[in-house]
């Protein structure tokens, strides 16, 4: 290990589960490279999403968003695709835009769908599905405010969805954000996921908690005092 990862394990306990503000400080303490690290959160949950009423999924807007930009694709014509444009939206299209996907060039990180081009994303499902790209009703991603909708996603709403081992993870912000912007965006982040509790969790639901940033080490969260 390098002398940096060397240092930063120095000054986490690895058997100790932090505070929240304590874990943040460790960890920005830590973001050392030179880069801005993004700031990620782990939560183990006790569930188990091959069963649907087990599945966890949704979104949370952050407080202080991301830090990350976001590129937004709209499949919408008409006023609808000028109310995407002028929402900021990257790229806005139909039939081009599913050409365009099909030919490998999905250059977005969200898509956003009005309800009456859902057949027309279907087309493309194959591809953006495996991305977490396909919009979802459920995720606020098939929508007729598609203004609304680009507005969100580009101020900083995550996405996140139950992985198959439990594990729920998602970026919070940057290391050159301050202790307090990441506090309170994993502040959010956390309470999203305790409001998502479906109804087939059983027994201790959150059952652990990380902060770590890119090239950091991981601190335990400690989840009792959430």
């Amino acid at each position: 290990m390098g002398k940096r990862i060397v240092n930063a394990y120095k000054a986490v306990n690895k058997d100790q589960a932090y505070a929240l503000n304590e874990a943040v400080k460790i960890v920005k303490a830590n973001a050392t490279a030179k880069f801005d690290e993004t700031i990620d959160i782990a939560v183990n949950l006790g569930v188990d999403p091959k069963y649907a009423d087990q599945m966890v999924r949704g979104v949370c807007s952050l407080p202080h968003g991301t830090g990350k930009t976001v590129r937004v694709a709209v499949f919408a014509q008409g006023e609808k695709a000028d109310e995407a444009k002028a929402a900021g939206a990257d790229i806005v299209g139909a039939e081009n835009l599913v050409d365009s996907i099909l030919s490998g060039k999905v250059d977005f990180d969200r898509c956003i769908a009005t309800p009456d081009m859902m057949g027309m994303a279907g087309r493309v499902a194959r591809v953006l599905g495996p991305k977490g790209l396909m919009p979802n009703p459920k995720l606020g991603t098939v929508t007729a405010d598609v203004a609304e909708a680009v507005k969100k996603a580009k101020a900083g709403e995550v996405q996140y969805r139950v992985e198959k081992n439990g594990i729920v993870h998602a970026g919070i912000g940057k290391a050159s954000f301050s202790e307090e912007q990441i506090f309170e965006n994993a502040k959010a982040f956390i309470d999203a996921i305790i409001k998502a509790k479906p109804s087939g969790a059983k027994g201790t639901y959150m059952k652990k908690i990380s902060l770590s940033s890119t090239m950091g080490v991981g601190v335990k969260v400690d989840s009792a005092n959430i």
